[in-house]
């Protein structure tokens, strides 16, 4: 346990202070056992762990306050509405609110904090980064694409449907335009989507060894050796590779059984460990048909929301206010989700997914405007 700093002249300040302390290292640490409530193995230990660790901070505080302890606190909203995401949710966007909040700690412009303490909270704004971590990188690529879709959608059909819209076309033009821009977007996208996934896979399928090559090791020269060829080719320096071609071809003697060894996959030419290029888990995933589907969807979901006001009747003014008004609330919320898959501030993200969604609306409505101007 941290030893207690001394404060024979504590103010009645400082006491509210730490008494604020004290319910913040209860708050947090409630927050790391709701958090580990939800897991299992490793995960759960570090999370019980790092709450051990803000209960021995409490302890501090405990122990700095004496008599002076009081009625427990609450603390403050952040840490509560963390708590109840915690109870409520867990996951990744959790974990990455709370990598934030650690990295707020005031423990160290705090002179009645100890140094461990506030190095205990650095290394656990670095534990709670990699937990969060490894929660991103176990996002599904849908998930990702689910949320760069629907904000293509909410972008470019808001811009096109403002800019058409200005040029002072009746409402039911803009409905058409508008409903011609979903599904032009949106079949574009799943046409694109579906060409990408074939195309990284006819790569990989080009890029795989052939199996047969193993018949082939028998007849090698063993005095040539041109096996060790294929593992400078993918990578290796000259020594390496032909140390490496050397033990395929004395396992292969020991043996004796070319069919054993082409069945059992230990001595076939692709060899991660031989330098062959891993490929990206991401492009192996799913089908083209898939996604193709999902881009689509994904497109057609965000670029439906400017379309709705026209689509119920409404027209003029209160359809553009309307319109900006769906996709603002949209663009703020994938900008937040966009913030809290990369550890950024949700916030900053939000309003910077704000700001380029109507800067580009707001070219082409201008740019309507002054269509509509020249063409009358």
């Amino acid at each position: 346990m941290d030893d207690a700093a001394p404060a024979p002249d504590r103010t009645p300040a400082d006491v509210r202070r730490w008494r604020r302390y004290l319910a913040a290292e209860r708050a947090e640490a409630a927050v790391y056992r709701d958090l580990a409530s939800r897991r299992t193995g490793e995960e759960r230990e570090i999370l019980l762990a790092l709450a051990a660790a803000e209960k021995r901070h409490e302890q501090h505080w405990i122990d700095l306050l004496g008599d002076d302890v009081g009625m427990p606190l609450q603390g403050d909203p952040r840490t509560r509405f963390l708590a109840f995401l915690a109870r409520r949710f867990g996951g990744v966007f959790v974990l990455a609110l709370v990598q934030r909040a650690e990295s707020r700690s005031a423990y160290g412009r705090e002179e009645f904090a100890t140094a461990q303490m506030a190095a205990d909270e650095q290394i656990h704004e670095e534990v709670v980064r990699s937990l969060a971590t490894r929660g991103r990188n176990r996002l599904s690529g849908t998930f990702r694409a689910a949320v760069f879709g629907a904000n293509d959608g909410l972008v470019s059909n808001l811009a096109l449907v403002l800019g058409i819209g200005a040029s002072g076309v009746a409402t039911g033009t803009i409905l058409v335009t508008g409903v011609a821009g979903l599904l032009a977007g949106a079949l574009s996208m799943g046409a694109g989507e579906y060409i990408s996934v074939r195309s990284q896979r006819e790569l990989l399928d080009a890029s795989t060894p052939d199996p047969e090559t193993t018949r082939a090791l028998p007849h090698l020269d063993v005095d040539a050796n041109e096996l060790a060829l294929v593992y400078r080719a993918r990578g290796l320096d000259a020594e390496a590779a032909q140390a490496r071609a050397d033990g395929v071809l004395a396992r292969l003697a020991a043996t004796g059984a070319v069919e054993g060894l082409g069945d059992d996959g230990g001595a076939q030419v692709p060899d991660a460990a031989a330098g062959e290029p891993e490929a990206d888990a991401h492009e192996t995933h799913g089908t083209a048909w898939g996604a193709a589907i999902s881009s689509f969807c994904f497109f057609a979901s965000g670029a439906v929301v400017p379309v709705l006001p026209y689509l119920f009747g409404m027209s003029g003014a209160a359809a553009v206010v309307l319109a900006s008004v769906l996709v603002g609330a949209c663009l703020l919320t994938t900008g937040a989700v966009t913030g809290l898959l990369s550890g950024t501030s949700p916030v900053t993200r939000a309003l910077r997914q704000l700001a380029i969604g109507f800067g580009a609306a707001g070219v082409t409505y201008l740019l309507g405007l002054a269509f509509g101007t020249a063409v009358a």
